[in-house]
This record gives structure tokens, C-alpha cells and sequence, in this order.
């Protein structure tokens, strides 16, 4: 019997547009079957999720099963949007995993604080990027049962 694969739709903050096509890159060469959707800030974020002006169409821009966070974004930055996610109850059940440069250890704190499911520094190269894009949708689309 043939198990169809699962695929795992993640939303990608991140307001570094080098940092977005890297992610990209190294999500297909990982041949992870996954979805990867990004906007650029805080506020998109919320309003994509919240299925808000041009994120209305659920066609176009499916509810994520994991958001790829980074800290430092202009509007709002990951911290905020992180307390506004898991403050609404309609999207605090979403894993989100902070993907971020920074190593400072009160931003990891208030991150796991905030309801952070993981905290992630961003690898220095595309090598230990696309292992790491595997590693991330394996273990959410093979491991995690998400409600």
C-alpha cells in the first residue's frame, strides 16, 4: 500500500529578502515536500493569518501547520507578532519556530516566554541551511501530530 506524503504549508516572517531566497533554495534542494510562503513583516504576518486584504483568498494563501519566524523585522518585529499569535485563540495552536540571527539569550527566553516551539540561530551557510530545512520538515510533517 502506497501512503500518500504529507505536505506541511509554512509561513516564512522574515523581512531579509536574501534570507527569504535562501530559505527558498534550500527548501527545494532539501526535496522536503513542503509549501513555503513568506511575508515580510509583523504586520503581514498577522494579517495573513487572520486572512486580511490581499491574504483574503484561503486559495492563494493557505493557513500554515508551522511559522518560520524572525525577531528582527520593521512594523512589528517577531516578538510582537509572537505575543498577538499566541494571544488569539483562533491561531495559537500554529507551531512557531523562531528563525532568527540572533543569539542573545533574553531573546531566546522571552521567545519560549512568548510560546515559541522552538528557537533556531540561522545557519552561516546554505549547506547547514538545506539540512536544516530537512531536518525542520521532517520532524514537523513525520513526527509532530498537529491538531
Amino acid at each position: 500500500m502506497n501512503i500518500p506524503k504529507k505536505t506541511l504549508v509554512i509561513l516564512m516572517a522574515d523581512d531579509d529578502a536574501d534570507d527569504r531566497l535562501l530559505a527558498q533554495d534550500a527548501m527545494h534542494e532539501s526535496r522536503v515536500l513542503n509549501e513555503l510562503y513568506f511575508v515580510e513583516d509583523g504586520v503581514q504576518l498577522l494579517r495573513y493569518l487572520r486572512g486580511e486584504g490581499e491574504f483574503a483568498e484561503r486559495a492563494t494563501y493557505p493557513m500554515p501547520g508551522l511559522i518560520l519566524l524572525d525577531l528582527n523585522m520593521p512594523k512589528m518585529d517577531g516578538r510582537e507578532a509572537l505575543a498577538e499569535i499566541k494571544a488569539d485563540p483562533g491561531l495559537r495552536r500554529i507551531p512557531v519556530v523562531i528563525l532568527t540571527t540572533s543569539k542573545a539569550e533574553e531573546d531566546m527566553v522571552k521567545g519560549y516566554d512568548l510560546g515559541a516551539a522552538s528557537y533556531i540561530t540561522k545557519p552561516v551557510t546554505f549547506d547547514a541551511l538545506v539540512e536544516l530545512m530537512r531536518t525542520l520538515g521532517k520532524y514537523w510533517v513525520e513526527f509532530v501530530e498537529l491538531p
